[in-house]
């Protein structure tokens, strides 16, 4: 069964069956004779052969540094969820924060057929930009701020100052901060500026002691809070980058009968599910993840549905989680 075969049993024109399988104007009465046929032989379209006449393919390429990870799941959650709405599919590329994968990834999307590209980054280089260079597709980043390109991202610099400044308004007086990598301007670069703003702010000391940088993981937290109190006598708060970070840190205090929070207080950032079950529960700061995949889909649908051109940049708000982990 072929489109030529439809339009014979239909009474119609090929060209109105194209028409019909493409969304195209097709009168009402033809419309109901080719269905009817379509439905009486069970006729399934080519996606192929559709792909080659309208050049379109209703995949979305999703570039992620790490699948596994819970707030990238809320963020893919947001985008497949949205862009369903409209018929499209995600076409995942998992990256393991690889940035050679990343390139990779970004030169199959350009040599294949999707319709447009969702970065959600942590690093952006030179090599990537060469790469999204020569992309003739849209292309939206998640989780980063770049020029030249739409960008959904947080406020990563207010939420770090304000998780400081709450440890400050409850008599916190010696913070160290455990961080990621400045390569990494969100969580790495603005988070650390934040800190350093706020301590700056209520004129407290700037001390290179209170700082350990280290990885997204429980590991680097562990090791990052051992380093702070061996190397700081009177501490008494700690602010992390992110939750992992912050479950590493408590495991280690815990582990050395260093009560929370009476003795050393934490914060951090992400709102993750174990924040909620860990004793004491973790205060931290909210991200609205699902929100930044929905508006990254927005924004995708709306350059491909309506040839938006504008570069857009959407900055997302926080929300303080007040827990057991300060007091």
């Amino acid at each position: 069964m072929n489109i030529s075969k439809i339009a014979e049993l239909a009474g119609v024109s090929r060209t109105t069956v194209s028409r019909f399988l493409n969304d195209g104007y097709v009168s009402e009465a033809n419309r109901l004779k080719i269905q009817k046929i379509i439905d009486e032989t069970g006729y399934v379209p080519s996606s192929y052969a559709q792909t080659l006449r309208t050049k379109k393919t209703n995949l979305i390429g999703v570039i992620l540094p790490k699948i596994s990870s819970e707030t990238i799941s809320r963020v893919v959650d947001g985008i497949s969820g949205e862009i369903g709405k409209y018929g499209y599919n995600v076409l995942l590329g998992n990256t393991d924060l690889d940035i050679e994968k990343e390139i990779e990834y970004l030169n199959i999307f350009k040599n294949n057929e999707v319709d447009g590209i969702i970065f959600v980054a942590t690093v952006i280089t030179k090599k990537h930009l060469e790469m999204m260079k020569k992309i003739k597709r849209p292309i939206v980043i998640v989780g980063q701020n770049v020029e030249n390109y739409s960008c959904i991202y947080h406020d990563d610099f207010g939420a770090a100052y304000s998780a400081v400044r709450y440890l400050i308004e409850n008599d916190k007086k010696n913070i160290g901060y455990i961080g990621v990598s400045e390569k990494d301007v969100a969580v790495g670069k603005e988070r650390m500026n934040g800190y350093l703003k706020a301590l700056k702010d209520y004129n407290y000391e700037l001390e290179k002691e209170r700082i350990q940088i280290g990885e997204f993981s429980t590991e680097s937290g562990y090791e990052g809070c051992k380093a702070l109190v061996q190397d700081n006598k009177y501490l008494d708060a700690i602010f992390c980058a992110t939750d992992s970070i912050a479950i590493g840190a408590m495991e280690y205090l815990k582990k050395n009968n260093i009560n929370i929070p009476k003795e050393i207080a934490i914060i951090s950032i992400g709102d993750s599910r174990v924040s909620k079950v860990v004793s004491p529960k973790l205060t931290t700061i909210h991200y609205h993840y699902k929100t930044s995949g929905i508006e990254a889909a927005k924004l995708i649908i709306s350059k491909l549905q309506n040839k938006d051109k504008e570069i857009k940049n959407i900055k997302l708000g926080y929300k303080l989680k007040e827990r057991e982990s300060i007091q």
